[in-house]
């Protein structure tokens, strides 16, 4: 591709996206930023989560990682319909109720200040990393497909990206990015669909010639069975669950979308629509993964195989896409990649913004002309925390979303036991052994899952999750108050209001 027409291409593209910002932020409030006057249409939010929720890591790594794991992941994407039906009718009724922008404020009203900032704590630390390496992957496909041709340095690229994207976010928040990602979700489908065309096509196969080759395919396995397996269905369909409670339910860059919307009811609508678009844009991508391994097949294309297993599977995709279907497909990549960049990385800095604005700088209580430049200074701090994240990953192989939901089970796991134990018990704890707590269900879950594997060839897998969060709620039943509670009483837990 000329550099005069990826120039184009960004520059149109962009173009758009300010050409939204600058409508969407007109009235614009101190608050717009972080709740976008709670005025945006429901159906729109849950198309646009499509955006957030794909991002550029499950644009490559959920095709790429077909070659190793087969459809195993689908057993994930099962769990995760059940998750979403938590989020659905447990969670986003209590968000409403509160009126929350921050959701970790929950655990202020809950338990108490100390679990509130330990809480956001753990959030912003896990949404710096997973936020930071969804850009990694992004960035890294940028260079690989069109800028080190142009001999332009990554730490370039890397910051080009990040000031772009405060340019058409910074006056108005998520009330621009619900509608910015509502088109960023919408082209990261047509590529997708692009794709499976463009093999489709080249392979020769009709429609219902293509879904017999995929399903009779040797990568065509659903179901995992074995119980050492990291793949096993129990752990998969269990992680599926939990990781969408503790990654969409409990995670302030996607619950910060849904509450934008007017009421609890268009709300609940909006989780179960995304729910179902989400798992059929994954269900999409695992079909594009055995197309793409057929084809890499059929046209002799060498694949680097180490120990029984495809090594960097990310760049599968990639490398189809800009050296064997075409400038129109090298094209739709490109914006493919686009999309899924600035919608997943544009909610999330607005998310960290929130999170640290609200709980730690307590924003809504400072005086109205100070507020707009604090948000700011928040704001250009959250970049250069996920500048510096890029930069120190930069060498990183393998399939990122792995490492994504393996840092996700450490740190969102005490995040998961922290709110389960808010909303299905009564106890209150002794606050200062709290953030304790916290961080040695995660320490000890990691070495749990080292010894188990090294020692009974056990793989919790993504299951750390769910031993995580049990050895958080195990912690915090050690260090909850005795208290005498007179018979008819119970404590205001806001899940039961």
């Amino acid at each position: 591709m000329s550099p005069l027409l990826l120039f184009i291409i960004i520059l149109c593209y962009f173009s758009i996206l300010m050409i939204i910002s600058q409508i969407a932020s007109r009235h614009a409030h101190d608050s717009t930023f972080f709740d976008g006057d709670r005025a945006s249409p429901w159906f729109l939010v849950a198309f646009g989560m499509i955006g957030s929720g794909i991002s550029a890591v499950s644009l490559v790594s959920i095709p790429g990682n077909v070659g190793n794991n087969n459809l195993y992941y689908f057993q994930f994407i099962l769990g995760t319909i059940v998750g979403y039906l938590f989020i659905a009718f447990i969670l986003t009724p209590i968000y409403y109720r509160l009126r929350l922008v921050s959701i970790y404020t929950y655990l202020n009203i809950r338990f108490g200040n100390v679990t509130y900032k330990t809480g956001s704590l753990f959030f912003l630390v896990s949404q710096s990393f997973g936020a930071a390496l969804r850009l990694l992957l992004s960035i890294k496909i940028l260079q690989y497909a069109f800028f080190d041709a142009l001999h332009i340095p990554y730490f370039v690229t890397i910051i080009v990206v990040l000031v772009l994207i405060w340019l058409y976010t910074n006056k108005s928040g998520i009330k621009t990015i619900v509608w910015t990602d509502a088109l960023q979700s919408l082209f990261l489908i047509t590529v997708i669909i692009i794709s499976i065309l463009t093999i489709k096509n080249s392979l020769g196969l009709s429609f219902t010639g293509m879904a017999k080759t995929i399903t009779h395919h040797q990568y065509a396995r659903v179901f995992d069975w074995d119980f050492h397996s990291g793949s096993n269905f129990f752990k998969q369909f269990i992680s599926g669950l939990l990781i969408t409670v503790a990654l969409v339910g409990l995670d302030q860059s996607m619950m910060q979308k849904t509450l934008t919307v007017k009421n609890a009811r268009d709300a609940k609508k909006n989780v179960l629509t995304f729910s179902f678009f989400i798992a059929f844009a994954q269900t999409m991508f695992l079909g594009l993964g055995i197309l793409i391994y057929l084809y890499a097949e059929r046209h002799g294309i060498n694949l680097v195989i180490q120990n029984g297993k495809f090594v960097n599977t990310d760049d599968l995709y990639p490398l189809l896409t800009l050296n064997y279907f075409g400038k129109i497909g090298a094209i739709a990549f490109l914006i493919g990649v686009i999309a899924s960049t600035f919608a997943s990385i544009d909610s999330c800095i607005a998310a960290l913004t929130t999170a640290f604005s609200y709980d730690f700088v307590d924003i809504e209580n400072r005086p109205p002309e100070t507020r707009k430049k604090l948000k700011n200074r928040v704001l250009f701090g959250v970049n250069i925390v996920m500048f510096l994240i890029v930069m120190s990953f930069w060498n990183s192989k393998g399939a990122i979303i792995n490492t994504i939901f393996k840092i996700a089970g450490y740190t969102y796991g005490p995040i998961l036991g922290l709110y389960l134990t808010g909303l299905f018990t009564n106890i209150k704890f002794k606050e200062k052994w709290v953030p304790f707590a916290c961080v040695s269900a995660a320490f000890i879950t990691w070495l749990l899952n080292g010894f188990f594997i090294r020692f009974l060839n056990f793989d919790f897998g993504f299951m750390n999750i769910f031993v995580n969060a049990l050895l958080t709620i195990l912690f915090l039943f050690m260090i909850r108050k005795h208290e005498k509670i007179n018979i008819g009483n119970k404590l205001q837990n806001p899940a039961n209001n």
